[in-house]
């Protein structure tokens, strides 16, 4: 049987062909796998004085492979510059400084982890070691001296974190950390939080001691930035580092840990009332009873309920009595507030402050106040958001001493008096009003002036004069 001639033909140039590509593949040699590798300098002197700090590294792979560059010093010791690093196909260059991975010389007791360090002074032989994804593997060697390097390692010979479980929500416990840093060499310091995620979180240097770079004690100050009014980290614990590198690329790491617990920005606000006012005012006969001095606290008075007291109208009271408030505070955020004496339905007389009886600043804390035009000082009489029986007690973690907060998402009801003894006749009626206070923090605008009412004193002594 014969074939059409065109079919001939064809096969007979797919044969050609076929043995023309067998012959070049067996006459054309295999690249090798690394097809350049030097350093473009024998000799380095890294000390940073711009004259032959760095040399650069060239080498050429035709194939992809996993890359290894090291160094082996006269004594044997492998010192590690690149490992197993994936290269594709290509040309590269590195820049090579005499740094390599971190190494501690025999003897050596050094506190940091070393993450970078200069080769000493010697000669080594340098080894770039190749594998092809096919498996080969080549290797290609060389030599590279060093001098001059002679730089001490930029250590972190003191490292401090205090206090270790820090809450950050402006209660004024453990709400900020200081970290110190003792550098031997001058050196770029970096500190920071770092996650388990490896997110970092900077901290920044206090402005005043130090300047950046320099040798000596450095002071940082982190208050997880609530101060800011950023929400702070998520609660859990962190590594807090303290990284230097100097000029010449080495590198130290100080490490601790720090616990973030009940962290967060603090919100709470008088409360609008949907009917009435936000705060009610009325008046009372005092009691002797009452009368609370430092020493001792008198009675508590009983919230009024009267719903006539939810009027805006002015009032008119005779001198010697009670002016009595109620109001609501809302802590409308996932963070407890601390709060602090003396509890609602504590009597105040007019002539008394809130550190009268005891109840002195504590910064932090929240209270509410009441002030009248004729007060002397800010909101100088002051009432806790609860008392031990609904407030939330939270020992400090330094010496377990309980302190009381106001649960997150909560609403409290405050009360008080003050008992009225003194009359202006040039300020009469006169104003008077709420406020929410954050000690040695703030008192917000919205929370500032709630309630406003005009009270005017009437002597029941000087009306019985006139009439008599």
């Amino acid at each position: 049987m014969k074939f059409p001639l065109w079919i001939t033909l064809i096969a007979a140039v797919g044969a050609a062909l076929v043995v023309f590509a067998l012959g070049s593949a067996g006459l054309r040699p295999a690249l090798p796998l690394v097809a350049e590798a030097r350093f473009e300098l024998e000799t380095i002197t890294p000390n940073a004085d711009g004259v032959d700090d760095i040399t650069t590294f060239r080498y050429t792979l035709t194939r992809g492979a996993l890359v290894s560059i090291r160094f082996v010093g006269a004594d044997g010791r492998t010192y590690s510059f690149r490992e197993q690093q994936p290269r594709i196909a290509g040309d590269y260059q590195v820049p090579f400084s005499g740094v390599v991975d971190g190494f501690v010389v025999p003897g050596e007791a050094i506190a940091n982890r070393v993450e970078r360090r200069l080769l000493p002074n010697g000669a080594y032989r340098w080894v770039l070691e190749a594998t092809g994804d096919d498996g080969e593997a080549q290797v290609v060697e060389g030599v590279l001296n060093i001098s001059e390097a002679d730089s001490p390692l930029p250590l972190i010979s003191s490292f401090s974190v205090g206090p270790q479980v820090f809450t950050p929500n402006q209660d004024g416990i453990d709400d900020r950390v200081e970290i110190l840093v003792y550098l031997e060499q001058p050196a770029d310091l970096r500190v920071f939080l770092r996650d388990d995620a490896g997110r970092e979180i900077p901290v920044s240097a206090r402005k005043e001691g130090r300047k950046p770079g320099e040798a000596g004690r450095h002071v940082f100050d982190y208050e997880g930035g609530v101060d800011l009014g950023s929400d702070p980290p998520p609660d859990g614990t962190y590594a807090v580092l303290a990284v230097a590198q100097d000029a010449e690329g080495q590198r130290v790491v100080a490490e601790a840990s720090l616990t973030i617990q009940n962290g967060g920005k603090p919100m709470a606000e008088i409360a609008p009332q949907s009917v009435g006012v936000d705060v009610v005012f009325t008046t009372m006969p005092y009691n002797p009873v009452y009368f609370s001095s430092l020493d001792r606290l008198g009675e508590r008075i009983a919230p009024p309920a009267d719903p006539a007291d939810l009027s805006r109208n002015a009032i008119t009271m005779p001198l010697g009595h009670m002016l009595v408030f109620r109001l609501t505070v809302e802590n409308y955020n996932d963070v407890p507030i601390r709060t602090t004496y003396p509890p609602p339905g504590t009597v105040y007389d007019q002539t008394q402050m809130a550190a009268s009886l005891g109840a002195y600043d504590s910064p932090g804390a929240w209270r509410v106040g009441i002030q009248c035009e004729t007060s002397t000082v800010s909101f100088p009489y002051r009432w806790a958001l609860g008392d031990e029986s609904t407030l939330m007690a939270i020992p400090d973690p330094k010496d377990g001493t309980l302190h009381y907060y106001v649960p997150p998402r909560t609403q409290v009801v405050v009360w008080g008096a003050v008992r009225m003894t003194r009359m202006e006749k040039r300020q009469n009626p006169q104003t008077c009003w709420a406020g929410l206070i954050q000690e040695d923090v703030e008192v917000s605008l919205r929370n500032s002036y709630v309630g406003a009412r005009d009270i005017e004193l009437v002597d029941p002594n000087a009306i019985q004069g006139e009439g008599g």
